[in-house]
Protein backbone atom coordinates (compact mmCIF):
# COMPACT_ATOMS: atom_id res chain seq x y z
CA UNK A 1 0.00 0.00 0.00
CA UNK A 2 1.17 3.56 -0.71
CA UNK A 3 0.81 4.45 2.99
CA UNK A 4 3.71 2.06 3.71
CA UNK A 5 5.98 4.53 1.89
CA UNK A 6 4.92 7.63 3.82
CA UNK A 7 6.89 7.09 7.06
CA UNK A 8 10.20 9.03 6.91
CA UNK A 9 11.72 6.44 9.26
CA UNK A 10 11.87 3.80 6.51
CA UNK A 11 10.55 2.46 3.20
CA UNK A 12 9.82 -0.92 1.59
CA UNK A 13 12.59 -2.29 -0.65
CA UNK A 14 10.58 -2.26 -3.91
CA UNK A 15 9.58 1.01 -5.65
CA UNK A 16 6.05 2.22 -4.89
CA UNK A 17 3.61 0.39 -7.22
CA UNK A 18 1.91 2.79 -9.60
CA UNK A 19 -1.22 0.65 -9.81
CA UNK A 20 -1.84 1.32 -6.13
CA UNK A 21 -1.51 5.10 -6.45
CA UNK A 22 -4.46 7.50 -6.64
CA UNK A 23 -6.70 7.73 -9.69
CA UNK A 24 -5.35 11.14 -10.77
CA UNK A 25 -1.77 9.85 -10.80
CA UNK A 26 -2.64 6.56 -12.54
CA UNK A 27 -4.76 8.15 -15.26
CA UNK A 28 -2.30 10.97 -15.97
CA UNK A 29 0.72 8.71 -16.35
CA UNK A 30 -1.12 6.05 -18.30
CA UNK A 31 -2.04 8.74 -20.86
CA UNK A 32 1.53 10.10 -20.88
CA UNK A 33 2.88 6.58 -21.49
CA UNK A 34 0.66 6.27 -24.57
CA UNK A 35 2.26 9.43 -26.05
CA UNK A 36 5.84 8.75 -24.94
CA UNK A 37 8.33 10.36 -24.92
CA UNK A 38 6.20 13.52 -24.78
CA UNK A 39 4.95 14.89 -21.49
CA UNK A 40 1.34 15.44 -22.59
CA UNK A 41 -1.35 12.92 -23.47
CA UNK A 42 -1.66 14.07 -27.11
CA UNK A 43 0.76 16.90 -27.95
CA UNK A 44 4.47 17.14 -28.74
CA UNK A 45 5.73 19.08 -25.75
CA UNK A 46 8.51 21.66 -25.36
CA UNK A 47 10.55 18.96 -23.63
CA UNK A 48 10.43 15.18 -23.56
CA UNK A 49 11.05 12.31 -21.19
CA UNK A 50 14.82 11.79 -21.37
CA UNK A 51 14.81 8.59 -19.31
CA UNK A 52 17.94 9.39 -17.33
CA UNK A 53 20.91 11.72 -17.06
CA UNK A 54 22.82 9.65 -19.64
CA UNK A 55 21.04 11.29 -22.58
CA UNK A 56 21.69 14.77 -21.16
CA UNK A 57 25.39 13.97 -20.77
CA UNK A 58 25.51 12.74 -24.37
CA UNK A 59 23.75 15.96 -25.50
CA UNK A 60 26.20 18.14 -23.58
CA UNK A 61 29.15 16.25 -25.05
CA UNK A 62 27.63 16.65 -28.52
CA UNK A 63 27.40 20.40 -27.96
CA UNK A 64 31.02 20.54 -26.82
CA UNK A 65 32.06 18.54 -29.87
CA UNK A 66 30.47 20.99 -32.29
CA UNK A 67 32.09 23.94 -30.54
CA UNK A 68 35.55 22.33 -30.38
CA UNK A 69 35.66 20.77 -33.85
CA UNK A 70 34.08 23.68 -35.70
CA UNK A 71 32.28 21.36 -38.13
CA UNK A 72 28.73 22.50 -37.39
CA UNK A 73 26.44 24.23 -34.93
CA UNK A 74 24.70 22.75 -31.96
CA UNK A 75 21.39 23.86 -33.49
CA UNK A 76 21.31 20.31 -34.91
CA UNK A 77 21.40 18.46 -31.59
CA UNK A 78 18.47 16.22 -30.59
CA UNK A 79 15.43 17.74 -28.90
CA UNK A 80 16.28 18.43 -25.26
CA UNK A 81 14.29 21.59 -24.61
CA UNK A 82 12.38 23.64 -27.18
CA UNK A 83 14.32 26.85 -26.56
CA UNK A 84 17.36 25.08 -28.04
CA UNK A 85 15.59 23.17 -30.82
CA UNK A 86 13.12 20.40 -31.55
CA UNK A 87 12.78 17.44 -33.89
CA UNK A 88 10.93 19.75 -36.27
CA UNK A 89 13.64 22.43 -36.28
CA UNK A 90 16.36 19.80 -36.76
CA UNK A 91 14.62 18.46 -39.86
CA UNK A 92 14.11 21.96 -41.28
CA UNK A 93 17.75 22.87 -40.58
CA UNK A 94 18.86 19.91 -42.68
CA UNK A 95 16.68 21.10 -45.57
CA UNK A 96 17.99 24.67 -45.29
CA UNK A 97 21.61 23.54 -45.24
CA UNK A 98 20.98 21.71 -48.49
CA UNK A 99 19.14 24.69 -50.02
CA UNK A 100 22.09 26.92 -49.19
CA UNK A 101 24.55 24.69 -51.01
CA UNK A 102 25.54 22.38 -48.17
CA UNK A 103 26.07 25.06 -45.54
CA UNK A 104 28.08 23.86 -42.54
CA UNK A 105 25.61 25.48 -40.13
CA UNK A 106 22.01 26.63 -40.16
CA UNK A 107 19.86 28.15 -37.42
CA UNK A 108 16.12 28.80 -37.50
CA UNK A 109 14.55 31.79 -35.76
CA UNK A 110 11.02 32.90 -34.99
CA UNK A 111 11.01 35.56 -37.75
CA UNK A 112 13.30 37.06 -40.36
CA UNK A 113 14.08 40.13 -38.26
CA UNK A 114 15.11 37.85 -35.39
CA UNK A 115 17.63 36.21 -37.73
CA UNK A 116 19.03 39.65 -38.65
CA UNK A 117 19.12 40.72 -35.00
CA UNK A 118 20.93 37.55 -33.91
CA UNK A 119 23.66 38.18 -36.48
CA UNK A 120 23.86 41.85 -35.51
CA UNK A 121 24.27 40.88 -31.85
CA UNK A 122 27.53 39.13 -32.73
CA UNK A 123 28.90 41.69 -35.18
CA UNK A 124 27.94 45.13 -33.85
CA UNK A 125 30.30 45.72 -30.94
CA UNK A 126 32.06 48.69 -29.40
CA UNK A 127 34.61 50.25 -31.71
CA UNK A 128 33.69 48.26 -34.82
CA UNK A 129 32.40 49.63 -38.10
CA UNK A 130 29.84 48.18 -40.47
CA UNK A 131 28.62 49.06 -43.94
CA UNK A 132 24.92 48.67 -44.68
CA UNK A 133 23.41 49.09 -48.14
CA UNK A 134 20.85 51.86 -48.22
CA UNK A 135 17.97 49.87 -49.72
CA UNK A 136 17.82 47.21 -47.00
CA UNK A 137 14.52 46.80 -45.17
CA UNK A 138 13.97 49.95 -43.12
CA UNK A 139 13.61 48.05 -39.84
CA UNK A 140 16.89 46.24 -40.57
CA UNK A 141 18.60 49.56 -41.15
CA UNK A 142 17.06 51.04 -38.00
CA UNK A 143 18.15 48.02 -35.95
CA UNK A 144 21.76 48.24 -37.09
CA UNK A 145 21.90 51.98 -36.48
CA UNK A 146 20.24 51.68 -33.07
CA UNK A 147 22.48 48.82 -32.00
CA UNK A 148 25.57 50.76 -33.10
CA UNK A 149 24.49 53.81 -31.11
CA UNK A 150 23.88 51.73 -27.98
CA UNK A 151 27.25 49.96 -27.96
CA UNK A 152 29.54 52.60 -29.47
CA UNK A 153 29.94 51.21 -32.99
CA UNK A 154 29.48 53.05 -36.29
CA UNK A 155 27.48 52.35 -39.45
CA UNK A 156 28.00 53.77 -42.94
CA UNK A 157 25.14 53.65 -45.46
CA UNK A 158 26.12 53.09 -49.10
CA UNK A 159 23.89 53.18 -52.17
CA UNK A 160 23.21 49.77 -53.69
CA UNK A 161 25.37 49.20 -56.76
CA UNK A 162 27.84 51.98 -55.91
CA UNK A 163 30.98 49.88 -55.53
CA UNK A 164 33.27 52.89 -55.51
CA UNK A 165 31.42 54.28 -52.50
CA UNK A 166 31.59 50.88 -50.80
CA UNK A 167 35.35 50.70 -51.36
CA UNK A 168 35.74 54.20 -49.94
CA UNK A 169 33.62 53.34 -46.89
CA UNK A 170 35.74 50.35 -45.82
CA UNK A 171 38.06 50.87 -42.85
CA UNK A 172 40.52 48.70 -40.93
CA UNK A 173 37.88 48.34 -38.21
CA UNK A 174 35.09 47.33 -40.63
CA UNK A 175 33.61 44.10 -39.29
CA UNK A 176 30.85 43.46 -41.83
CA UNK A 177 29.06 44.52 -45.00
CA UNK A 178 25.30 43.89 -45.08
CA UNK A 179 23.16 43.87 -48.23
CA UNK A 180 19.87 42.48 -49.55
CA UNK A 181 19.12 40.85 -52.87
CA UNK A 182 16.70 41.63 -54.35
CA UNK A 183 15.89 44.92 -52.60
CA UNK A 184 12.42 46.12 -51.65
CA UNK A 185 10.71 47.96 -53.33
CA UNK A 186 13.15 48.85 -56.16
CA UNK A 187 14.32 45.24 -56.63
CA UNK A 188 18.01 46.00 -57.16
CA UNK A 189 20.22 42.94 -57.59
CA UNK A 190 23.55 42.68 -55.81
CA UNK A 191 26.71 41.83 -57.73
CA UNK A 192 27.75 39.14 -55.26
CA UNK A 193 31.29 38.44 -56.60
CA UNK A 194 32.04 42.18 -56.54
CA UNK A 195 30.79 42.50 -52.95
CA UNK A 196 32.85 39.48 -51.89
CA UNK A 197 36.00 40.91 -53.46
CA UNK A 198 35.50 44.32 -51.84
CA UNK A 199 34.73 42.87 -48.40
CA UNK A 200 37.88 40.71 -48.56
CA UNK A 201 39.98 43.89 -48.66
CA UNK A 202 39.48 44.14 -44.89
CA UNK A 203 40.91 41.32 -42.82
CA UNK A 204 38.22 39.40 -40.91
CA UNK A 205 35.34 41.45 -42.35
CA UNK A 206 32.24 39.38 -43.13
CA UNK A 207 29.78 39.75 -45.98
CA UNK A 208 26.18 39.17 -44.85
CA UNK A 209 23.43 38.86 -47.45
CA UNK A 210 19.69 38.83 -46.82
CA UNK A 211 18.32 36.73 -49.69
CA UNK A 212 14.66 36.76 -48.66
CA UNK A 213 13.42 38.03 -52.03
CA UNK A 214 15.92 36.27 -54.31
CA UNK A 215 15.63 33.02 -52.29
CA UNK A 216 18.11 30.13 -52.63
CA UNK A 217 16.08 29.03 -55.68
CA UNK A 218 16.66 32.34 -57.44
CA UNK A 219 20.44 32.13 -57.76
CA UNK A 220 22.47 30.08 -60.22
CA UNK A 221 25.08 29.36 -57.52
CA UNK A 222 24.52 29.32 -53.74
CA UNK A 223 25.60 32.51 -51.99
CA UNK A 224 27.99 30.68 -49.67
CA UNK A 225 29.68 29.11 -52.70
CA UNK A 226 30.26 32.63 -54.04
CA UNK A 227 32.17 33.44 -50.84
CA UNK A 228 29.37 35.11 -48.86
CA UNK A 229 30.02 34.56 -45.16
CA UNK A 230 26.50 34.63 -43.73
CA UNK A 231 23.09 34.28 -45.39
CA UNK A 232 19.96 35.39 -43.56
CA UNK A 233 16.42 35.06 -44.83
CA UNK A 234 12.76 35.05 -43.95
CA UNK A 235 10.84 31.78 -43.88
CA UNK A 236 7.65 33.84 -43.75
CA UNK A 237 7.89 34.71 -47.44
CA UNK A 238 8.68 32.35 -50.36
CA UNK A 239 10.17 29.44 -48.40
CA UNK A 240 7.02 29.24 -46.27
CA UNK A 241 4.90 30.37 -49.17
CA UNK A 242 1.46 30.30 -47.54
CA UNK A 243 1.34 33.26 -45.12
CA UNK A 244 0.85 30.59 -42.46
CA UNK A 245 4.03 30.76 -40.38
CA UNK A 246 6.48 33.44 -39.31
CA UNK A 247 10.09 32.32 -39.40
CA UNK A 248 13.66 33.20 -40.27
CA UNK A 249 16.98 31.46 -40.76
CA UNK A 250 20.74 31.92 -40.78
CA UNK A 251 23.17 29.85 -42.87
CA UNK A 252 26.95 30.07 -42.65
CA UNK A 253 30.17 28.10 -42.92
CA UNK A 254 31.57 29.97 -39.90
CA UNK A 255 30.87 27.44 -37.16
CA UNK A 256 32.26 29.60 -34.35
CA UNK A 257 29.86 32.41 -35.23
CA UNK A 258 26.93 30.00 -35.54
CA UNK A 259 27.60 28.49 -32.12
CA UNK A 260 27.85 31.96 -30.58
CA UNK A 261 24.45 32.75 -32.09
CA UNK A 262 23.03 29.53 -30.63
CA UNK A 263 24.38 30.48 -27.20
CA UNK A 264 22.51 33.78 -27.50
CA UNK A 265 19.30 31.92 -28.40
CA UNK A 266 19.77 29.61 -25.42
CA UNK A 267 19.90 32.62 -23.11
CA UNK A 268 17.41 34.94 -24.78
CA UNK A 269 15.09 32.80 -26.87
CA UNK A 270 14.08 33.42 -30.45
CA UNK A 271 14.22 29.96 -32.00
CA UNK A 272 11.46 28.77 -34.33
CA UNK A 273 8.82 26.61 -32.66
CA UNK A 274 8.24 22.98 -33.60
CA UNK A 275 4.83 23.35 -35.27
CA UNK A 276 5.92 26.14 -37.61
CA UNK A 277 9.16 24.35 -38.48
CA UNK A 278 7.23 21.21 -39.46
CA UNK A 279 4.77 23.26 -41.50
CA UNK A 280 7.55 24.92 -43.50
CA UNK A 281 9.37 21.62 -44.08
CA UNK A 282 6.22 19.82 -45.24
CA UNK A 283 5.48 22.58 -47.78
CA UNK A 284 9.00 23.10 -49.22
CA UNK A 285 8.53 21.26 -52.51
CA UNK A 286 5.24 23.03 -53.19
CA UNK A 287 6.74 26.36 -52.12
CA UNK A 288 9.54 25.99 -54.66
CA UNK A 289 7.09 25.38 -57.52
CA UNK A 290 4.89 28.26 -56.41
CA UNK A 291 7.85 30.62 -56.26
CA UNK A 292 8.79 29.75 -59.84
CA UNK A 293 5.20 30.42 -60.94
CA UNK A 294 5.01 33.76 -59.10
CA UNK A 295 8.31 34.92 -60.61
CA UNK A 296 7.15 34.05 -64.13
CA UNK A 297 3.82 35.83 -63.61
CA UNK A 298 5.59 38.88 -62.20
CA UNK A 299 7.75 39.11 -65.33
CA UNK A 300 4.63 38.95 -67.53
CA UNK A 301 2.93 41.70 -65.53
CA UNK A 302 6.07 43.86 -65.48
CA UNK A 303 6.28 43.65 -69.28
CA UNK A 304 2.61 44.67 -69.57
CA UNK A 305 3.02 47.64 -67.23
CA UNK A 306 6.22 48.75 -68.95
CA UNK A 307 4.27 49.38 -72.18
CA UNK A 308 1.14 50.81 -70.52
CA UNK A 309 0.42 54.45 -71.47
CA UNK A 310 -0.39 55.45 -67.89
CA UNK A 311 2.79 54.03 -66.32
CA UNK A 312 5.83 56.22 -65.69
CA UNK A 313 8.21 53.52 -64.45
CA UNK A 314 8.24 49.83 -63.52
CA UNK A 315 10.76 48.16 -61.25
CA UNK A 316 11.35 44.44 -61.85
CA UNK A 317 14.55 42.44 -62.52
CA UNK A 318 13.15 40.91 -65.72
CA UNK A 319 13.04 44.22 -67.58
CA UNK A 320 15.83 44.95 -70.06
CA UNK A 321 16.40 48.47 -68.73
CA UNK A 322 16.99 47.25 -65.16
CA UNK A 323 20.22 48.87 -63.83
CA UNK A 324 21.62 45.46 -62.87
CA UNK A 325 20.52 43.59 -66.01
CA UNK A 326 24.00 42.21 -66.80
CA UNK A 327 24.51 40.90 -63.26
CA UNK A 328 21.02 39.37 -63.25
CA UNK A 329 21.66 37.54 -66.53
CA UNK A 330 24.98 36.22 -65.21
CA UNK A 331 24.11 35.19 -61.66
CA UNK A 332 20.36 34.93 -61.12
CA UNK A 333 18.08 32.04 -62.09
CA UNK A 334 14.78 33.80 -61.31
CA UNK A 335 13.73 37.43 -61.33
CA UNK A 336 11.61 37.76 -58.18
CA UNK A 337 7.89 37.76 -57.49
CA UNK A 338 7.94 41.36 -56.28
CA UNK A 339 7.55 44.45 -58.45
CA UNK A 340 6.64 48.09 -58.04
CA UNK A 341 5.47 50.83 -60.35
CA UNK A 342 4.84 54.55 -60.58
CA UNK A 343 1.86 56.11 -62.37
CA UNK A 344 2.50 59.05 -64.68
CA UNK A 345 1.49 62.41 -63.22
CA UNK A 346 0.02 60.90 -60.04
CA UNK A 347 0.78 62.38 -56.63
CA UNK A 348 1.54 60.29 -53.55
CA UNK A 349 -2.07 60.58 -52.45
CA UNK A 350 -3.34 59.50 -55.87
CA UNK A 351 -1.04 56.45 -55.79
CA UNK A 352 -2.65 55.51 -52.50
CA UNK A 353 -6.11 55.88 -54.07
CA UNK A 354 -5.07 53.77 -57.07
CA UNK A 355 -3.92 50.97 -54.75
CA UNK A 356 -7.30 51.09 -53.02
CA UNK A 357 -9.11 51.04 -56.38
CA UNK A 358 -7.12 47.96 -57.44
CA UNK A 359 -8.19 46.18 -54.25
CA UNK A 360 -11.84 46.90 -55.14
CA UNK A 361 -11.58 44.33 -57.96
CA UNK A 362 -11.59 41.64 -55.28
CA UNK A 363 -8.47 39.89 -56.56
CA UNK A 364 -5.31 41.67 -55.30
CA UNK A 365 -5.56 42.13 -51.53
CA UNK A 366 -4.15 45.06 -49.59
CA UNK A 367 -1.58 43.43 -47.31
CA UNK A 368 1.93 43.98 -46.00
CA UNK A 369 3.96 40.92 -46.94
CA UNK A 370 4.49 38.95 -50.17
CA UNK A 371 5.04 35.44 -51.56
CA UNK A 372 1.81 34.00 -50.24
CA UNK A 373 -1.04 32.39 -52.17
CA UNK A 374 -2.77 35.61 -53.26
CA UNK A 375 -1.43 38.73 -54.93
CA UNK A 376 -0.88 41.56 -52.47
CA UNK A 377 -0.85 45.25 -53.24
CA UNK A 378 0.12 48.16 -51.07
CA UNK A 379 0.99 51.81 -51.27
CA UNK A 380 4.63 51.85 -50.22
CA UNK A 381 4.62 55.18 -48.39
CA UNK A 382 1.58 54.18 -46.31
CA UNK A 383 2.89 50.75 -45.37
CA UNK A 384 6.67 51.10 -45.06
CA UNK A 385 7.62 54.78 -44.90
CA UNK A 386 4.67 56.39 -43.13
CA UNK A 387 6.87 58.17 -40.59
CA UNK A 388 9.80 58.86 -42.93
CA UNK A 389 10.15 62.53 -43.92
CA UNK A 390 8.92 63.31 -47.43
CA UNK A 391 12.32 64.68 -48.42
CA UNK A 392 14.04 61.46 -47.39
CA UNK A 393 11.58 59.27 -49.28
CA UNK A 394 12.07 61.36 -52.42
CA UNK A 395 15.86 61.37 -52.05
CA UNK A 396 15.87 57.56 -51.81
CA UNK A 397 13.69 57.30 -54.91
CA UNK A 398 10.95 55.35 -53.13
CA UNK A 399 8.23 57.97 -53.37
CA UNK A 400 4.96 57.48 -55.32
CA UNK A 401 5.19 53.69 -55.51
CA UNK A 402 2.63 50.91 -55.61
CA UNK A 403 4.08 47.51 -54.75
CA UNK A 404 2.78 44.17 -55.97
CA UNK A 405 3.66 40.83 -54.40
CA UNK A 406 2.45 38.39 -57.04
CA UNK A 407 0.40 35.35 -56.04
CA UNK A 408 -0.85 32.23 -57.82
CA UNK A 409 -3.61 33.81 -59.90
CA UNK A 410 -3.54 33.65 -63.71
CA UNK A 411 -1.43 36.44 -65.18
CA UNK A 412 -4.24 37.57 -67.52
CA UNK A 413 -6.63 38.00 -64.60
CA UNK A 414 -4.18 40.18 -62.71
CA UNK A 415 -3.46 42.21 -65.85
CA UNK A 416 -7.21 42.74 -66.36
CA UNK A 417 -7.54 44.09 -62.81
CA UNK A 418 -4.53 46.36 -63.25
CA UNK A 419 -5.64 47.69 -66.63
CA UNK A 420 -9.15 48.46 -65.41
CA UNK A 421 -7.76 50.23 -62.36
CA UNK A 422 -5.34 52.37 -64.35
CA UNK A 423 -8.06 53.50 -66.77
CA UNK A 424 -10.74 53.89 -64.11
CA UNK A 425 -8.62 55.95 -61.72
Amino acid sequence: MIRDYLDPAGSPAAPPPRDEMGAATRELHASIDRNAPWLHPSLRTIQRDLGSSAEVVAWQEGKAGFMLRGDGAWSELPHLYARYGTEGTTELIGKLRALEGGAVCAIVADCGMQAVALVADQLVMRGVHGVVMRQVYNKTRAFFEGQAKRVGASITLVDDGDHEALAAALRPETRFVFAETFTNPLVRAQDIPALVALTRRVKNALLVIDSTIATPWGLKQPLLAHGVDVVVGSLTKAIGGQDAALGGYIATNHAELANQIMDTIAMRGGILDDDRARRVTANLAVAERHHAQRCATAATIAAFLARHPRIEQVFHPSLPDHPDAAVIARDYARTASLLSFRVTGATELVHRAIADRLVSTGVPRFALSFDGLVTKVNHHRTVSEYFTPKETVERLGIDRLIRLGIGLEDADDLIACLNWTLHAS
